[in-house]
């Protein structure tokens, strides 16, 4: 699969699924533009795909929860390329906590602003330019969109709100040549998970709890992003890929309680 002359936003691309990701979209010779809040992350991400790639990424350091920083990567990233071919929305967030918690409805908005506006407010600004390219959208969903965990409802409820919105805005601009799909992973071995207090020595001596005894790797979900985005997948639009070793086979809720120890 090249990437050759395509232009892809990854955002949330200093860790995780989106360093990942943007690695392997570099490596398939794509200009990238990488966002996130670690200034420090990104650049050494930078420095891996303009290796890898042999051009160098932009870099616009953002919190895409703010829409007027959110709209400048889309702004920023077509005036210093061109064009947009590729939106990855990968910025997310999580947190443990629940209904009759006393801040709850403060994580609330803080993870709705998150994992879906921020991703909302995005996509409203690139589609101009996707519908020019006859791009695509991969929004980066999650098995608890598709079941419910009591400990992290709030982030629960963001997913299924991103994966109803991605088909809605994927039926109206098909006409239009642009496909909207969203990548549901399950457990990945993440540092997103320091800051809900889980370490990586709490899930390794409980990753035989899932079906297939191992947790994912951010390649992984990559690898699969890299087939999405592609033009071998032409046909597939308004659809959610589940890649979870099997954790959706047992829920959610079944997750949390036994690998991350939630209560």
């Amino acid at each position: 699969m090249s990437y050759e002359g395509k232009v892809v936003i990854v955002t949330g691309s200093s860790a995780g699924i989106g360093a990942a990701a943007a690695k392997l979209f570099a490596q398939e010779g794509a200009k990238l533009t990488l966002t996130g809040r670690d200034v420090e992350r990104l650049r050494q991400v930078e420095s891996e795909c303009e290796r890898l790639s042999g051009v160098r990424p932009l870099v616009i350091a953002a919190d895409v929860c703010a829409d007027d920083a959110a709209r400048a990567v889309v702004d920023g990233t077509a005036e210093h390329f061109g064009r947009i071919d590729v939106l990855v929305n990968n910025a997310g967030t999580s947190s443990i906590t629940n209904i009759l918690a006393p801040d709850y409805l403060v994580e609330y908005d803080r993870i709705m602003a998150t994992n879906l506006r921020a991703a909302v407010v995005i996509t409203h600004a690139a589609l101009p330019h996707l519908v020019k390219t006859k791009g695509n959208i991969i929004n980066v969903s999650s098995m608890g969109g598709m079941s419910p965990a009591a400990g992290i409802g709030h982030y629960c409820t963001s997913k299924a709100a991103l994966d109803q919105f991605s088909r809605c805005v994927a039926l109206k601009v098909a006409p239009k040549g642009v496909r909207i799909n969203t990548i549901n992973p399950g457990p990945v071995r993440l540092n997103i998970f320091r800051s809900i207090c889980l370490s990586n020595e709490q899930r390794q001596a409980n990753e035989k709890h899932l079906p297939s005894e191992f947790i994912l790797e951010p390649e992984e979900v990559g690898n699969l992003m890299l087939y999405l985005a592609s033009d071998k997948a032409r046909s597939i639009t308004g659809s959610s890929f589940v890649i979870d070793v099997g954790a959706l086979l047992i829920g959610a809720n079944t997750v949390m309680k036994t690998i991350w120890k939630s209560n």
